[in-house]
């Protein structure tokens, strides 16, 4: 089988944890042996917008390289920042179009294309599916559906998407729910829930994990190095959805730890600004980017892990900790009561308050966790069992078009 990925979130080299979730997936399928080509349409907004700071390394991007062993093609379409969301799949198949006929003229046939968004690129690949006379199938992933699924013009997109497309996954049965609370037909929504490397990912030693992130990231005494305080760990952008004011807030009720959050995006200065005002500054340090494969020290350093989003499908922070033998706190978003199946993998905050989120991170911290136990909830989620699904899942769409 030859698989064409659609993707408008997937790692370069300016942003290389951007979407590593979705390359992660990516490259465990290919292993497999699906020969597979990414197509990760680069949106860039028109000079001289492309020359500002967010924008620049984007524009710069080769329009096609070998990237962390996979052929990926980067198809550049215009970008119209804030104002432009609903032009962009016409301005992806504009885009994508000359480089799938590139594809096929070089000898890269594609049987199927593999959307891993609805919005945009999951509209927009259906029309090039159709085009190509090709199936496609749609993944939803959370924020596709719970925020564009909001705007009527982007709903209506999604709905026309989800009628044609051959295939349709979530990654929660909540999601799923959410998919078909929109209209579309229940037997048309599988699940296929995402998974983490138990091998990285796994429990050790938790006084020698701090001394060595403390080594590594070169941190000075302070949050995090003090082994005698619970520590608490975070991951995410910096970005509103993450919601990290609602973390640091409810941290002001969990007197006995220090938070390290790793992440960076635009509110960094303004979430540093609130830790000082709520008087927390000698308590929470900011890390900036953690490379993925230097996650794993970081989450077995932790008492617990905490995340606060407004929004997920099924976050892979919340498995990637569990793997690594730590308990989750985190708001009633997504498939989080999926992962959080029983006492031993942490809590789902009551409410999204200040207060609730500190009572779970009270509760959790009062009965430390086997980190065997904790593991045990995330070996569910095991690269060979997304593998062997997902392979199932396209052998079906394939052979039924």
């Amino acid at each position: 089988m030859n698989l064409l990925v659609f993707s408008t979130l997937y790692p370069n080299v300016s942003q290389p944890n951007f979407g590593i979730f979705v390359e992660n997936s990516v490259r465990h399928v290919a292993a497999s042996g699906i020969a597979t080509t990414v197509v990760a349409p680069n949106g860039v907004p028109p000079w001289p917008l492309d020359r500002l700071t967010r924008y620049r390394a984007l524009a710069d991007l080769p329009e096609a390289e070998t990237w962390r062993g996979l052929d990926v093609r980067r198809p550049r379409f215009q970008l119209l920042p804030a104002i432009g969301w609903r032009f962009n799949p016409a301005a992806i198949v504009r885009a994508a179009r000359p480089v799938l006929h590139r594809l096929r003229a070089e000898g890269f046939v594609f049987d199927a294309i593999d959307a891993q968004f609805f919005y945009p690129c999951g509209v927009a690949a259906v029309q090039l599916a159709r085009e190509f006379n090709v199936p496609v199938t749609i993944k939803a992933r959370g924020s596709d559906i719970a925020l564009w699924g909001q705007r009527p013009a982007a709903r209506r997109a999604i709905l026309w998407a989800a009628g044609r497309a051959q295939g349709i996954t979530a990654v929660s049965e909540k999601l799923k729910g959410e998919i078909e609370a929109m209209g579309v037909p229940d037997e048309k929504i599988g699940v296929h829930y995402t998974a983490v490397d138990l091998d990285n990912f796994a429990p050790g030693d938790r006084q020698a994990a701090r001394a060595a992130l403390a080594g590594e990231l070169g941190l000075e005494p302070g949050p995090g190095c003090d082994s005698g305080r619970p520590l608490i760990v975070s991951v995410g952008s910096l970005t509103p959805v993450k919601d990290f004011p609602l973390l640091l807030n409810a941290l002001r009720q969990v007197p006995a730890a220090d938070l390290l959050i790793a992440g960076h995006g635009p509110e960094r200065a303004a979430l540093e600004q609130l830790a000082g005002t709520l008087g927390l500054g000698a308590r929470v340090r900011f890390l900036g980017a953690i490379a993925h494969d230097r996650l794993p020290l970081l989450y077995r350093a932790a008492d617990l892990f905490a995340l606060a989003s407004q929004r997920e499908g099924l976050a892979n922070v919340w498995i990637e900790a569990l793997a690594s033998g730590t308990p989750v706190v985190t708001t009633d978003v997504g498939g989080a009561r999926e992962v959080i199946d029983r006492p031993e993998a942490g809590r789902v905050a009551a409410a999204r308050t200040p207060e609730a989120l500190a009572a779970a991170i009270n509760d959790v911290l009062a009965m430390p966790v086997d980190p065997q136990a904790a593991r045990a909830s995330a070996e569910r989620f095991s690269w060979a069992r997304h593998v062997s699904a997902k392979r199932a899942h396209l052998e079906r769409l394939v052979a039924g078009h």
